[in-house]
């Protein structure tokens, strides 16, 4: 039988591609702008069938009909990344989030800690041979199609067919949905003074020829800003943004010098406006690989002068970094901030960053403190932290005591918190 003749026996609606979920089921979902929206909401027009559906995802973008109130006995998260589609449902008991390191998550599935019954993802367009492109987001999808006893694909005609480990056979799918839905987009806030301030602060600390990390946010926009005429830059990271699409176009980034993968764009999503899925759409010079791969911190550490910029929500003087949570309340994940902290740390030449405003709440409150707070979790460690970056400046921790690391930490806070923060380095950790 020839792949077309395989393919248009296995399609079908969403209603049916629902139906072979059952009570009890463990389920896996692509997220971030590949989200398979139309079987999402088939899914949840079955509530009144299904009773403890166990979903699996890594960051859901848009609204998700299966986080809503009402719906926790029906379907319940157990998120690898917590977003703002989840975020709540995770605070009020009614989901659950897994602390876990994003190159690790494959390896849930594969071997079978959380063993997946069926997997759904949104993919391309097959091609003349029957591969489709697992386009916006690769991350776990792969090993979550193997992994899994049933796979859906939702092809959808409007996602990118981008290259490199991307690729699914129809044949490997037991169920196929056409759809032509738009990917959601990230319209990003610009940068503002302080931000732009950070961003020419970690810009002086890239070389010519460095191989950079940066996520989502008005401070990784700000570096990207402030990189103009900085020559040869290499990209290898996790996520892909419009931010890296303009310094491609600038020339800013060649990947010339990149010690692995030379004049390629690594990463395994993607996630901006649509300007730039269609610029990834087909283009040579982007490869999304699985996330066991981008963010293998061996793999990043092969890169020299790898430059991985990260933020933070708070950090104590020791350098303890939380990134995850406010308190008892879960914000994110783990996500890849460690993966590429200790990969840029092994690389010949790397730079390590934490970058942060050094207030938050309209300046209210420090960002750099005496303590965590209460209930806070700590994601990146005080070992693990070289480089912190502030509108006030940088400073290097690595090699660094408690007592020398709170007193570089104090001159980075905002002026109006440094003597509290002094105080407090005396009286509760003796400084």
């Amino acid at each position: 039988m020839t792949w077309q003749k395989d393919y248009q026996g296995k399609l079908t609606t969403p209603a049916d591609a629902a139906s072979v979920v059952r009570s009890g089921d463990r389920i896996y979902i692509s997220g971030n702008a590949s989200s398979p929206v139309a079987i999402l909401h088939a899914l949840a027009d079955r509530k009144s069938e299904l009773r403890d559906v166990v979903v699996h995802h890594v960051l859901l973008v848009g609204k998700d009909p299966l986080s809503l109130q009402g719906m926790e006995k029906h379907f319940r998260h157990e998120s690898l990344f917590v977003g703002p589609s989840d975020r709540q449902a995770v605070n009020e008991g009614r989901a659950a989030y897994i602390p876990v390191f994003l190159y690790e998550i494959p390896k849930l599935f594969r071997d079978r800690y959380l063993p997946l019954d069926v997997a759904y993802l949104s993919v391309s367009p097959p091609d003349i041979h029957g591969f489709c492109s697992l386009g916006a987001e690769v991350i776990a999808s792969k090993a979550a199609a193997e992994a899994a006893k049933i796979l859906v694909l939702e092809v959808n005609d409007q996602m990118p067919r981008v290259l490199g480990d991307t690729f699914i056979h129809v044949s490997q799918a037991h169920k196929v949905v056409e759809v032509s839905d738009p990917l959601p987009q990230l319209q990003a806030e610009p940068p503002d003074e302080v931000d732009l301030k950070i961003g020419r602060v970690i810009a002086g600390l890239i070389e010519d020829g460095s191989t950079l990390q940066m996520g989502i946010g008005r401070i990784p926009d700000a570096v990207w800003m402030s990189l103009e005429g900085k020559r040869d830059l290499g990209i290898h990271t996790e996520m892909i943004s419009d931010g890296m699409m303009n310094a491609i176009e600038k020339g800013i980034v060649t990947g010339a010098c990149k010690s692995i993968h030379m004049r390629k764009v690594i990463g395994t999503f993607i996630y901006g406006t649509g300007t730039l899925y269609e610029y990834a759409n087909d283009n040579p010079f982007f490869e999304l690989h699985p996330v066991d791969y981008t963010n293998d911190p061996y793999v990043i550490a092969r890169n020299d002068k790898m430059v991985a910029v990260n933020s933070a929500l708070q950090i104590d003087l020791t350098g303890q970094v939380c990134a995850d949570s406010i308190g008892t309340r879960i914000y994110s994940g783990f996500g890849g901030q460690v993966d590429f902290i200790r990969g840029a740390a092994r690389s010949k030449a790397g730079k390590p960053i934490i970058a942060v405003r050094s207030t938050a709440l309209g300046g209210k409150v420090s960002r750099i403190v005496p303590m965590l707070d209460q209930g806070a979790g700590v994601v990146t460690t005080r070992a693990h932290v070289h480089y912190v970056v502030t509108e006030y400046g940088h400073v290097q921790l690595f090699g660094l005591n408690i007592r020398e690391r709170a007193k570089r930490l104090i001159q980075l806070a905002h002026p109006d918190f440094r003597e509290d923060l002094a105080r407090q380095a005396k009286e509760c950790l003796r400084l």
